[in-house]
C-alpha cells in the first residue's frame, strides 16, 4: 500500500531528513485540521472583535458563544492582554471592531483614524482597591503611595488625576501604568499600594482578602466609561447591515446578562480564562451595581472627557468632530428579550430605510 511504501521510505532516510520530512507532515496535519475547524464552524462573514476580559466588555464573549456555527455572521472574540496591541491590530485590519478604552478613541481621532463610536459597553464596573493591612480607606491615605492605571489614556487615570487635584495632593502620589491582568499579582506581592481597572480584576483581590475597598468608581464620577465600541467608518459603509447586527446584538446582551447573570458569568469565564465564581462575584457585588442600559454613544459626553485630557495635559485640543456615530444604538428593539438565542432574534432590531453619512 501506498502508506506502507511511504513508511519503509522514511525508515531509510537520515535522520537530518527524516526529521524534516516529519516536521512538513506536522505541519501539513495542523494546517488541514486549522482550515477544516474553521470551515466548519461557519460558513459565513467573519467580523473580529479586540477586547480586554473586563465586564464593560461583557458582550464580546456573548456574541462569540451565541454566533459560533452561524451560517451569516460570526462575531469572533478576540482576547488582548493591553490596549495598545488592541490598536495596532485595529489599525492594520486583523480586527474590524474594538472595545477600546474611552480616551484612548479620541486619541486615535485626533491622530487621524477615521473611527465612530457605535456603543457604549456597560457602566459602573471599574473600583479603585488598595493592599490589605495598608490603611488606605480614601483618596487622602494614597500620598506617597503607588497607584496602577490600565494606561495615562484611560478613565481611570483622569479620575485619580481629578481626585488628586481636587484634594490638593498634586505630586504626592505616584500613578503608574500597568496591564490589568498583572495588576493583582503585582498588588499582593507589594509591587504595588492600590489599582484603579475595570472588573472583575478589582474583585480578585478583593473576594481573596488580599485588598481592601477604596471607592467604587460610581462613587467619584456617575455613569463612568471604561470601554466602549468602535469601527472604521469605511467598515459601516461597507457593511452596513452587519455593523447594525453587532450593535443590536451588544445592547441585548448586556440585557440579557442583567437578569441572567449566572448564565452569563458561566461564558465569560470560559472565555476569559477566570472562575466562574469570580465572575459571578464581579457581576453581583454590590448587587444590581452594573448599568446596562446607558449604552448610546453621546458627542456632549465625549466632550466632557476630552476638555479633561486637556485639562490634565493628556491633549492638546478637545477636538472630536465626526467620532461619535450613535445610529446605530438609538434603533435597537430592547423587547422580546427572554433566552439566550433572542438576543439575535430580527425582532430586536428597528428597521430603518437609510444610514446617515456621518462626514
Amino acid at each position: 500500500m501506498p502508506f506502507k511504501q511511504a513508511y519503509r521510505n522514511l525508515k531509510n532516510l537520515s535522520t537530518s531528513k527524516k526529521i524534516v520530512w516529519i516536521s512538513i507532515l506536522w505541519l501539513v496535519a495542523i494546517s488541514g485540521l486549522h482550515f477544516y475547524y474553521n470551515r466548519s464552524e461557519t460558513a459565513g462573514k467573519v467580523i473580529s472583535m479586540g477586547y480586554m476580559p473586563v465586564i464593560s466588555n461583557l458582550s464580546a464573549p456573548i456574541l462569540d458563544h451565541l454566533t459560533k456555527s452561524s451560517e451569516t455572521v460570526r462575531f469572533r472574540a478576540v482576547k488582548f492582554a493591553a490596549f495598545a496591541e488592541m490598536v495596532e491590530s485595529f489599525r492594520n485590519d486583523h480586527i474590524q471592531a474594538a472595545f477600546l478604552i474611552a480616551p484612548l478613541s479620541i486619541v486615535l481621532r485626533q491622530q487621524g483614524e477615521d473611527i465612530r463610536i457605535i456603543y457604549i459597553g456597560n457602566r459602573h464596573e471599574s473600583t479603585l482597591v488598595a493592599g490589605k493591612g495598608l490603611g488606605i480607606k480614601s483618596i487622602e491615605d494614597l500620598a506617597g503611595k503607588t497607584v496602577a492605571v490600565p494606561m495615562k489614556y484611560s478613565g481611570h487615570n483622569i479620575a485619580l488625576l481629578q481626585l488628586i487635584e481636587n484634594k490638593q495632593l498634586n505630586g504626592r502620589v505616584n500613578i503608574v501604568e500597568m496591564n490589568p491582568p498583572d495588576m493583582a499579582a503585582s498588588l499582593t506581592a507589594g509591587s504595588l499600594d492600590a489599582y484603579f481597572v475595570g472588573e472583575p480584576f478589582a474583585a480578585q483581590t478583593l473576594k481573596s482578602k488580599d485588598a481592601d475597598l477604596v471607592h467604587h468608581v460610581e462613587d467619584i464620577w456617575e455613569n463612568f466609561i471604561c470601554n466602549l465600541l468602535i469601527v472604521k467608518k469605511s467598515f459601516i459603509n461597507n457593511n452596513p447591515d452587519e455593523t447594525k447586527m453587532l450593535v443590536c446584538a451588544a445592547v441585548r446582551s448586556g440585557l440579557w446578562a442583567r437578569n441572567n447573570t449566572e448564565e452569563a458569568a458561566a461564558i465569560a469565564s470560559k472565555y476569559w480564562n477566570q472562575p466562574v465564581e469570580l465572575v459571578k462575584f464581579a457581576l453581583s457585588t454590590p448587587q444590581d451595581r452594573i448599568v446596562y442600559d446607558k449604552f448610546i454613544p453621546s458627542h456632549d459626553e465625549m466632550k466632557v472627557l476630552a476638555d479633561l485630557m486637556v485639562h490634565h495635559g493628556l491633549l492638546e485640543n478637545s477636538h472630536i468632530d465626526g467620532l461619535v456615530d450613535d445610529q446605530f444604538a438609538k434603533n435597537v428593539g430592547l423587547t422580546n428579550i427572554t433566552d439566550l438565542e433572542s438576543i439575535l432574534h430580527p425582532k430586536g432590531y428597528k428597521f430603518f430605510t437609510s444610514l446617515k453619512t456621518s462626514k
